[in-house]
């Protein structure tokens, strides 16, 4: 596809499955940000064009009235552009998606609803973003279109949310850090959520329910999830036992207990990937986890165990249809649900990382954000990952393929999170 040609369509950004909860948030930050004219402008000084697309026309001119009440003041004055498309009519996907450089999906569990935008994005040279953590959606669509987005020079960059680019580009960050200090990578490294605070959305959980099902009825896919480098697609990938927080642990450097993460799973095949991508500068013997930190003594361990028990039920409460029909229905949050506007304000996190080189030289960072990290963050993280590759990634310099955060646009985006979206990456210490 030529590269002049999608420089010249109508759209820079398309926002795909704006009515959804997380759609709107990422819509409404979109339209603030873009209103001041110093964000508006691209590398050329073109203003940067953007549309909100789904399939329900009255809901997509609700909130384009909604979005332009909340711009009034604001530089910018024109209602942003409607497109309709529906995931079922590749037709009206193939119209939107030749009209943009760039699209963002928020539509998901992307399992049952994502591949159709992808096949669309893959055939007519658009780059994609998403918000998915579900890892086995990514593996189906490289295995499926990983030759038609490299011919097409569409660029697919999964996981542009909470999970996984904190974690992703925490990795990238701590190993330019060592390289810098210490002339090599750190060969392990340990991610530990200190601290978190956020609500969980209809969405998330129907995600995380399809995932579950899939895992429940086929044995295959079992054995998919529990590969750490399922996302690694070369002939010759590394086969390096990885350890996995999965049950309660004591972690005696730091005097805390350790809990599994429930984002673990995404976040680690991620990193691997993007270790892969970029030519295995973390080396080919990189060791990497997730966990949970909590407090030292009797307190901790109960929550360690308390949360162990928790995930592990409601896993399996969610691979068995009648427990997962039940709690669908009765107890967990129902899809367009999620935190309110005052609780994505308030929330934050505070993830740390621990790396160690083969010579023992140590160095440990922090990734923080201050906003809810499922909604108010992950909308400000995934519009920036649009905005940087219609802006700052030449398709020159990175051709089409599934791409990663970090193996895509590395410091462009790390630069821009902490500009832009209130993300913070630092080192706090480092011993050699």
């Amino acid at each position: 596809m030529n590269n002049t040609d999608i420089q010249k369509r109508s759209y820079a950004v398309v926002l795909y499955g704006a009515t959804s909860f997380v759609g709107q948030i990422t819509a409404h930050y979109l339209a603030q940000f873009l209103a001041d004219k110093d964000n508006q402008n691209g590398p050329d000084s073109e203003p940067v064009t953007w549309a909100i697309a789904g399939r329900d026309q009255e809901k997509l001119e609700k909130l384009q009235t909604e979005l332009s009440a909340a711009q009034k003041g604001g530089k910018a004055e024109a209602k942003v552009d409607i497109i309709v498309a529906n995931s079922n009519d590749d037709a009206s996907l193939d119209e939107m998606t030749k009209q943009t450089q760039v699209i963002i999906s928020t539509v998901g569990p992307y399992l049952k609803y994502g591949e159709p935008l992808i096949k669309s994005c893959t055939k007519n040279g658009t780059d994609y973003v998403d918000l998915t953590g579900e890892a086995i959606f990514i593996k189906d669509m490289m295995d499926k279109y990983q030759d038609d987005a490299k011919k097409s020079g569409a660029r697919i960059v999964n996981s542009c949310g909470f999970d996984s680019i904190p974690s992703d580009l925490g990795v990238y960050f701590t190993q330019r850090q060592a390289e810098e200090k210490f002339d090599e990578s750190c060969t392990v490294i340990n991610m530990r959520v200190k601290a978190a605070k956020g609500g969980l959305s209809g969405g998330t959980i129907a995600s995380m329910a399809t995932i579950f099902e899939e895992v429940g009825q086929n044995k295959s896919r079992r054995k998919q999830v529990a590969n750490p480098y399922l996302l690694n697609d070369d002939e010759d990938a590394p086969n390096v036992r990885q350890d996995n927080v999965s049950k309660p642990e004591y972690d005696d450097e730091h005097a805390r207990w350790l809990a599994p993460f429930v984002m673990a799973s995404i976040n680690t095949r991620i990193v691997h990937r993007s270790n892969q991508l970029l030519d295995y500068e973390y080396g080919r013997d990189f060791k990497y986890d997730e966990a949970m930190w909590m407090k030292d003594g009797v307190k901790g361990k109960l929550m360690s165990y308390g949360m162990s028990i928790g995930l592990l039920g409601f896993a399996t409460a969610m691979m068995i249809k009648p427990s997962r029909e039940l709690l669908s229905k009765h107890v967990l949050p129902k899809s367009g649900s999620g935190p309110s506007k005052e609780e994505q304000e308030n929330g934050y996190f505070d993830i740390r990382f621990f790396g160690k080189t083969a010579k023992n030289d140590t160095i440990n960072t922090k990734v923080t954000g201050d906003k809810d990290p499922g909604y108010g963050s992950t909308s400000r993280m995934l519009a920036q990952s649009a905005l940087c590759l219609a802006q700052d990634i030449d398709k020159n310099d990175v051709e089409g393929g599934f791409w990663t955060p970090a193996s895509a646009m590395g410091d462009k985006l790390l630069t821009r999170l902490e500009t832009h979206a209130d993300l913070s990456f630092e080192v706090v210490d480092s011993n050699s």
